[in-house]
């Protein structure tokens, strides 16, 4: 049966491309207290590195309460003990996530621009799905887009909605009024000026 987690609702942080861990931890610390749940997803680092980050993480998250999700890797969620996984398109089987972490596991599937994708996600045991992107994205190419619509038809899905792809705080207001129900930002948040001004700002549209 898919885990809720409580119907999460705000910002699903995601960590930057950051090589050097004891600055990635620096700068995720102060933005625990604003964040729904925190994904790490690091394509800069090799695997010892990810796996030293992600325990880092996991630790910090234990400590603030918030649910840590690992992008693309079961394995190394299971090794942390991480609150779930995040899969995309090729990164892996949900079912089989699902036994390896257990039912009480976040398991996430990007389902880009269709609700075909997020029904089968759903059927294989996935936790919630996610859509996008629904505007250029900083962080990587975005030849898929998502409409508002999207999110409302996928409301009968009885999930989260994650919506993801270049989203700022002057954009989102739609997407949450269209049923978002957490919204997943990288450099929105971590590229600001001011992070932590900026989390508060975007958590705002869930007050």
């Amino acid at each position: 049966m898919p885990h809720a987690s409580h119907a999460p609702r705000g910002v699903y942080l995601i960590t930057p491309d950051e090589p050097d861990t004891a600055r990635l931890l620096a700068r995720v610390r102060p933005l625990l207290a604003g964040a729904t749940w925190l994904q790490y997803r690091n394509k800069a680092v090799d695997a010892a590195t990810a796996r030293e980050q992600a325990h880092a993480l996991q630790a910090l998250c234990a400590e603030a309460g918030v649910p840590l999700i690992v992008n693309d890797d079961a394995a190394l969620a299971a090794e942390v003990g991480a609150a779930g996984v995040h899969l995309g398109e090729d990164d892996g089987d949900i079912a089989a996530a699902r036994a390896l972490l257990g039912p009480g596991a976040i398991i996430g599937a990007s389902c880009y621009d269709q609700l075909e994708l997020a029904q089968r996600a759903v059927a294989a045991g996935a936790s919630y799905v996610a859509f996008g992107a629904f505007f250029p994205s900083r962080s990587k190419a975005t030849p898929r887009r998502a409409q508002p619509q999207l999110l409302r038809d996928a409301a009968a899905l009885g999930v989260p909605r994650v919506a993801i792809g270049g989203l700022a705080v002057d954009n989102i207001a739609p997407l949450v009024e269209a049923g978002a129900d957490l919204v997943a930002v990288i450099s929105g948040v971590f590229a600001a000026e001011d992070p932590v001004a900026a989390l508060r700002a975007y958590q705002a549209y869930f007050a």
